[in-house]
């Protein structure tokens, strides 16, 4: 289940209905066929809503699912990926499946992350490794020629809809994208992700991805692994040129909202190494000598729930935080355990909790001195900026601030 934090809309449309009785019949269904059925209505639903740009209707769904039949939400969430991010066209008499995918690339530094335009030569070589390593054999493809940034991806579901037949259309013609007239300014991280986007197309019912295809064999995993492999032995070397002065990892090109869900999770650990990396050489110290606090951050009403871990990096000797990291919690992550006392969590061997994640790697980076908060705190902005706050050691939420003399000849991130 992804999580939400929104609230119900007071405004429930017969449209907004009529989605969230598809979805609850969907997964009601006593039958494949029954549901297949309901399926169907639903698909038909969101392709009107979609095509018709009719955002709020369905977020107006989404929201009273959430709060009131989480299966179903689950399965009118999975429903608009999907008829959003792909298609079946028809041209000259033949129809053709099409899926948007995004190639996530891992990217971290001390300086800052390149995203924009690609030039036109480099676009080829990449679009020529991804047909060769990752797209079905006969599969055509149209790619955005750009780097964008997690701030310039389409906004809604309805945007992603009408981007996914765009370039669908554009991959059949064999014409070339155009960058986007307008787009949000890319925000500075010591680390973050950059995609490209791609739609690739094939007639219907063929395979569109390299491990779909009979010679791909039946192991699905190694598949995938074998794929990546190639993937990152041969377009690494390109994709690093668009990255000077940045370390990079290409993760695997998959489905749209799959793709950028699983690299917002991947980021997260990079984004603590290279935090300390930064603030070691920015302030000429060991990572010995920083401390860190690690807060829950939430909503107190909504059942205490924690929605993110922000990590906040000080100096033993000085109280001030001089940088953060927001670790989000996404899907199935719970941190309901590392609210218990320790004589009331399950003794289970079971997967690290997103907290042991974060002790684990401040470790690994040579911090040994963590500071944990055992309260919850409200999700604190700058009033001037809007960036997050961030606790200190007064378990005080602040701005996190470099140095004046280390921000200055470390570049603009603060």
């Amino acid at each position: 289940m992804r999580r939400s934090n929104k609230t119900p809309s007071r405004k429930f449309s017969a449209d907004s209905q009529r989605l969230a009785s598809l979805a609850q019949s969907q997964v009601q269904a006593a039958s494949r066929i029954e549901q297949r059925n309901w399926e169907n209505q639903l698909e038909a639903a969101l392709q009107k809503q979609l095509g018709s740009n009719q955002q709020q209707a369905i977020d107006n769904a989404l929201d009273h699912l959430f709060h009131t039949d989480l299966e179903a939400y689950d399965g009118l969430l999975d429903a608009v990926e999907a008829v959003s991010s792909s298609c079946r066209i028809e041209r000259d008499g033949q129809r053709y499946d099409a899926l948007l995918l995004a190639v996530p690339i891992l990217a971290w530094t001390r300086f800052s992350i390149p995203a924009g335009a690609i030039a036109e030569s480099t676009l080829q070589t990449i679009s020529a490794q991804l047909h060769g390593h990752v797209l079905a054999i006969a599969t055509q493809a149209a790619i955005a020629p750009m780097l964008f940034s997690i701030d310039q991806l389409p906004r809604s579901y309805c945007d992603v809809y009408l981007l996914t037949h765009r370039m669908a259309e554009a991959a059949l013609a064999g014409q070339a994208l155009q960058l986007p007239a307008e787009l949000p300014e890319t925000a500075p991280f010591l680390a973050d992700t950059r995609f490209i986007l791609l739609t690739v197309v094939a007639p219907a019912g063929k395979p569109l991805l390299r491990w779909q295809e009979d010679s791909a064999g039946s192991n699905l995993a190694l598949s995938c692994q074998a794929a990546l492999a190639q993937w990152q032995l041969q377009g690494g070397p390109n994709l690093q040129r668009l990255f000077p002065g940045c370390g990079i990892e290409l993760l695997q090109p998959e489905a749209y909202y799959v793709a950028c869900r699983n690299a917002d999770k991947l980021i997260r650990p990079v984004s603590i190494r290279a935090a300390v990396h930064y603030l070691t050489h920015a302030l000429t110290i060991d990572a010995g000598q920083l401390t860190a606090v690690v807060a829950g951050v939430g909503d107190e009403a909504n059942e205490m729930r924690v929605d993110e871990y922000r990590i906040s990096f000080c100096l033993q000797d000085n109280p001030n935080v001089f940088y953060g990291v927001v670790w989000p919690l996404y899907d199935e992550e719970s941190s309901e355990e590392d609210m218990m006392p320790d004589s009331r969590r399950p003794q289970l061997a079971q997967a690290a909790s997103p907290l042991e994640q974060i002790i684990s790697l401040l470790r690994e980076a040579g911090i040994t001195q963590i500071q944990r908060p055992e309260v919850l705190f409200a999700a604190e902005f700058c009033d001037d900026c809007g960036a997050p706050l961030f606790c200190d050691h007064a378990e005080e939420m602040v701005h996190a601030e470099m140095p004046e003399e280390a921000a200055q000849s470390s570049g603009h991130l603060h």
